[in-house]
């Protein structure tokens, strides 16, 4: 029996599984390609482009010296607190924020004059303690479990699962992808829509969209395809028949089918790469973060080659689960942050695409705003940028917590209780990119619960 003659959904299925496991490491990079299993899209095909770029920060960045309270009285409620780990406030005077909330100032961190200056010129935007949650929760239901609560709190694969997925570790598509899925059809080939340059990450595989990873340097090519094999092009030659010809077991035939789908996007990408000029904004290339960024920046540039409409780009950073030694490495982290995404930014301006690619920070969880004496511990709510030219920066959005410990917003050592859900801020980027109200559940199931769906980040 061949494929296209197999049961609707047991096809989908095969799909399904088969796209999981071509995704499941690094053993065979072409498998890593198979961006276009499903074609289907339900949104109109796009006529201008759009890209959403994610930078996730792996272990749960500390908050509390990432957006710092800078007026004299918080600073000192925030210094009393924080002890050993606190920010002494002459050091935060160049980063000070314009402008307040709640009757208070706020600074980002000494290690983050770039970003100050995206906020200053309306291109960065604060998004207040944000996290995962199932519906609207106040402290006194928390404390209740009167409501449903985010399974499995504090645990690092679990809630980098929630924040990519909506649901907890084992889940098989995360809502950038999801997003993705609605404009395949858009793109041609729909190969580059949801795009990694950081390996694997639930967040863009799709019910559909497969994501197509790529590494600081392009594209993951079949070195025995691509070059002499053994030292013989008839080798090369060979093997590439071998794995990409037609066949006649159904299960053979698609496997074959999906190869050559990837050795061929690899060329079409590495032409697109090579034909491009050199960008002008400079980058800091002996820093991870930043050379991820440059290769999503130049994916960018190769847009119309690609033949893409609308992209979701993945990039992380690691290190952030610093229970100690939080003074001497989380500045190193928030520095390689605050360069790469002032270049990125800079690289889209020089594109001429700023108003079209909106970045956004997100991480597994916050931290306490308590000291465990050397670093914080792992936390709920957090703070997080939001970064584009269509973006209404220089604003805060949302609430800001209470600097204290048993308060209003704490369940616990300073763990923020998020007043803000990521499926909120999820459904505000997806809205940009042109998902309607109508799909917006296929994209967040759990959206229906909230009543504000757009948190007002772009103009109307």
């Amino acid at each position: 029996m061949k494929l296209n003659q197999l049961p609707e959904l047991q096809r989908r299925e095969f799909l399904r599984r088969a796209s999981a496991l071509g995704v499941a490491g690094a053993a065979a990079p072409w498998a890593l390609n198979l961006a276009v299993m499903g074609e289907a899209a339900a949104q109109s095909a796009a006529s201008d482009y759009k890209a959403l770029v994610c930078v996730f920060l792996n272990g749960g960045n500390d908050y509390g010296n990432t957006l710092i309270p800078f007026d004299a009285a918080s600073h000192a409620e925030y210094a009393t607190i924080r002890q050993t780990l606190a920010t002494p406030r002459d050091a935060l005077a160049a980063t000070a924020l314009a402008g307040s909330i709640g009757g208070r100032q706020m600074a980002l961190a000494p290690q983050m004059p770039r970003l100050k200056a995206l906020w200053d010129a309306g291109r960065l935007g604060v998004q207040l303690n944000v996290g995962t949650l199932v519906q609207p929760t106040t402290l006194a239901q928390y404390k209740a479990k009167s409501v449903p609560l985010p399974p499995k709190l504090f645990s690092h694969n679990d809630q980098q699962s929630l924040w990519q997925a909506s649901t907890p570790e084992g889940a098989t598509s995360g809502w950038g992808g999801r997003v993705g899925d609605l404009f395949l059809s858009g793109n041609n080939p729909s190969t580059f829509t949801c795009m990694n340059v950081a390996g694997n990450a639930v967040f863009m595989s799709g019910k559909q969209a497969v994501q197509y990873q790529v590494s600081t340097a392009g594209a993951v090519p079949i070195n025995g395809v691509t070059r002499s094999l053994f030292g013989s092009a008839a080798c090369s030659t060979a093997l590439r028949s071998l794995i990409t010809a037609d066949r006649t077991h159904w299960m053979e035939a698609e496997l074959n089918r999906v190869v050559k789908r990837s050795v061929d996007a690899q060329a079409v990408l590495g032409t697109a790469l090579a034909n491009q000029a050199a960008l002008g904004t400079v980058f800091d290339t002996t820093a991870s973060l930043s050379n991820q960024l440059l290769m999503v920046a130049r994916l960018i540039a190769a847009r119309q080659a690609l033949g893409a409409k609308r992209q979701v780009f993945f990039v992380a950073l690691g290190g952030f689960d610093l229970h100690d030694l939080l003074l001497s490495k989380q500045p190193l982290l928030l520095k390689q942050i605050d360069d790469a995404m002032a270049s990125f930014y800079a690289a889209t301006v020089e594109l001429g695409v700023a108003d079209q690619v909106t970045t956004f920070t997100a991480s597994d969880f916050g931290r306490t705003l308590t000291s465990n004496g050397d670093g914080s511990d792992h936390g709920w709510g957090s703070h997080h940028f939001v970064m584009g030219g269509a973006v209404k920066g220089g604003r805060y959005y949302g609430a800001l917590p209470s600097v204290s410990v048993n308060g209003p917003d704490d369940v616990g050592q300073g763990r923020l209780l998020p007043t803000t859900s990521v499926d909120q801020l999820a459904a505000t980027l997806a809205t940009w990119m042109g998902v309607s109200a109508t799909d917006l559940p296929l994209v967040l199931p759990q959206i229906g619960n909230y009543t504000q769906k757009d948190l007002g980040y772009f103009a109307a």
